[in-house]
């Protein structure tokens, strides 16, 4: 009777699950009744002598290891030449960008070379273009004194 009640935290569980762990229960203490209470329990060392042991050659893992050292070195020498192309690619679009920049200081620089070229061989017509660019003077009816709030 008592192994088929039900307390409040088994109800979750089945019934073969319940009467499993009963089971195994009485299986233990039926094994501590026959050892006795308080039968020591003592353990041996064995020492044993594998010196003269020796390991049999296995064809088919030699075969499969090499395989597989085979596959990893290819897989490798894949990733270190995708590396280094995607490393040298990187590296070239900063050699672009570092040559773009000297090409537009050199286009700047041989634009200023032509301007002073072109002022230096017609010296006529540096004394021509400030004429041109004279301002209209200043009147003193043109002046305004603003007003003082």
């Amino acid at each position: 009777m008592a192994a088929c009640s039900t307390t409040y935290f088994e109800a979750g569980r089945g019934f073969a699950a319940r009467a499993a762990e009963r089971n195994n229960e009485l299986l233990a203490q039926q094994s501590r009744r026959r050892r006795g209470a308080c039968t020591p329990e003592v353990y041996f060392s064995k020492h044993f002598d594998n010196t003269r042991l020796v390991k049999a050659p296995d064809p088919a893992r030699v075969r499969e290891m090499r395989l597989f050292s085979a596959a990893i070195t290819i897989l490798f020498s894949l990733i270190m030449v995708y590396g280094l192309q995607h490393f040298s690619a990187i590296e070239n679009g900063y050699r672009v960008e570092s040559e773009k920049q000297v090409r537009d200081q050199l286009r700047e620089e041989n634009r200023q070379l032509r301007l002073s070229e072109a002022q230096l061989s017609q010296p006529g017509r540096i004394d021509k273009c400030p004429a041109s660019w004279v301002l209209p003077s200043r009147s003193p009816a043109r002046w305004s004194i603003p007003p003082t709030a």
